[in-house]
């Protein structure tokens, strides 16, 4: 299955909705040990949420990482360069299944990422090592593979029209693991760790919004996968589109999409 294509731009039509986690998460990560501190973003996508890393810690020294050339090509003509505080901004390519990173980092953050990234519980271990003393590791995901967003794409995917193209491509049900998994295995590995779940009511405006946010996120591998047939990639797209209306339907206001995610801020004792 070829990596998913992404679009930077139609990620970020929804990116007030989608930083606001990010901004959650990081109200709940502690104090950093470094003077300055190095911090990573692992999945830092057009780097809009990595600079405001910058915000909390000024003098820090930053990279976002992301395995998407669009994405961290977007990111470095936005966001890279010196910070008002005296830190860096920079962005490179790697990948969240093989990334370590070879020096002691302050803190290593990932926004929306890991769930696709199979496994991502067994990296757990090398990149606490990889943290300064008091060091944290924080994440978010999304926490709701169940919900018709998700669910509606894996039935359409999987039935008799489009299995044989796309049964292997949507998301799995497996690919965020409970908050009772994730706090065990960081703690375990020695960590203070605090896991919590919030879910969201994204008031969303426009013509098939709840589409329209999914096209930047989700559906791109379907989007990836169907590029060679455009025919059937907009034949896909439509029978998608009917079963989201009817499950996310509009209101005076808007259209609704309740979105649960995932948090998790585990911080290595101190020396």
């Amino acid at each position: 299955m070829p990596a998913p294509t992404w679009d930077p731009a139609q990620y970020l039509r929804h990116a007030g909705h989608r930083a606001r986690p990010f901004a959650d998460l990081l109200a709940r990560v502690p104090a950093l040990p470094g003077t300055p501190p190095r911090i990573a973003d692992l999945g830092c996508g057009p780097g809009n949420v990595t600079a405001t890393l910058a915000d909390r810690w000024p003098d820090a020294r930053i990279t976002g990482y992301d395995n998407s050339p669009a994405m961290l090509d977007r990111a470095a003509a936005e966001h890279a360069g010196p910070t008002p505080g005296g830190g860096t901004l920079d962005f490179a390519p790697a990948d969240a299944r093989t990334w370590t990173p070879g020096t002691p980092h302050d803190l290593i953050i990932s926004n929306a990422t890991l769930q696709w990234v199979p496994g991502h519980l067994d990296r757990f271990a090398d990149w606490i090592a990889a943290l300064a003393p008091g060091g944290t590791f924080a994440f978010q995901v999304p926490d709701n593979i169940d919900a018709p967003l998700h669910a509606l794409m894996r039935e359409l995917a999987r039935g008799p029209r489009w299995k044989n193209r796309l049964a292997d491509v949507v998301r799995h049900e497996d690919s965020v693991h409970t908050p009772a998994t994730y706090l065990d295995t960081l703690a375990r590995l020695g960590c203070a760790t605090d896991v919590w779940q919030t879910t969201y009511q994204h008031v969303l405006t426009g013509e098939d919004p709840v589409l329209d946010w999914v096209k930047g996120t989700g559906l791109r591998p379907v989007l990836t996968a169907l590029a060679d047939d455009p025919e059937a990639r907009d034949t896909f797209v439509a029978e998608y589109r009917d079963l989201l209306r009817e499950a996310y339907p509009r209101a005076p206001y808007g259209t609704v999409l309740p979105f649960r995610r995932l948090f998790a801020v585990a911080t290595k004792a101190p020396a």
